[in-house]
C-alpha cells in the first residue's frame, strides 16, 4: 500500500538569528501519525527540491520542517516566501556510506567501531561528512584519527 503525500502551503520562517529556517507543519502529528515525537520523513520542496529529515516538535506548539540553506538556494527562496511542501513517513532504514579508508580505521579501532555503530544516523552521518569535507589527504588522515579518539571519549557527533 502506498502512502499518500501529505502536501501544504507554507512560508519558511527564519530561526532567531540564526541563518537557519523552518516551515511550521500546520496537521497534528498525533492524527495523522499516531506518535507525538519526532518523525523521519522524506519531503519535496516546491516540486523540485528533496530533503530527507524529520518533522521536529521544537519550543512551539507545532512540528516544524529545517529548510536548509541549501534548499533555499536551490529555490531561489528566503525567509517570508512562500513554499509549498509535500512530505511522506520516511519508513526506510537510513544508512551511512563509509569510505574504505575510513572503514580501515574502524577496523583498527574495534571498541570505536562498536560506538559508531550505536550511534544516531544523524551523528554518524555528521563524522562521516566532517573527515570526506577534507580538501586534503592530510587533513583526512588527521579527521580519521581526531574521529576515533572523540569516539572513545564518548562524543556522539562532530
Amino acid at each position: 500500500m502506498k502512502t499518500k503525500a501529505i502536501e501544504f502551503k507554507a512560508l519558511i520562517q527564519k530561526n532567531g538569528e540564526l541563518n537557519a529556517a523552518f516551515v511550521e507543519f500546520p496537521f497534528s502529528v498525533e492524527e495523522l501519525f499516531g506518535k507525538k515525537g519526532q518523525i523521519k520523513i522524506k519531503a519535496l520542496f516546491d516540486g523540485v527540491v528533496e530533503y530527507h529529515g524529520s518533522l521536529a516538535k521544537m519550543k512551539s506548539d507545532s512540528h516544524i520542517i529545517g529548510v536548509t540553506q541549501e534548499i533555499r538556494k536551490q529555490l531561489g527562496k528566503t525567509f517570508g516566501d512562500e513554499v509549498i511542501v509535500s512530505i511522506m513517513e520516511d519508513k526506510e532504514e537510513r544508512t551511512v556510506d563509509i569510505a574504505e579508508d575510513i572503514d580501515a580505521v574502524f577496523n583498527e579501532n574495534p571498541d570505536a567501531k562498536e560506538l559508531f555503530e550505536k550511534m544516531s544516523y544523524t551523528h554518524k552521518k555528521e563524522y562521516i561528512r566532517w573527515i570526506e569535507e577534507a580538501k586534503k589527504p592530510e587533513t583526512r588522515d588527521s579527521r580519521k584519527v581526531k574521529m576515533i579518539q572523540m569516539i572513545l571519549n564518548g562524543k556522539k557527533g562532530k
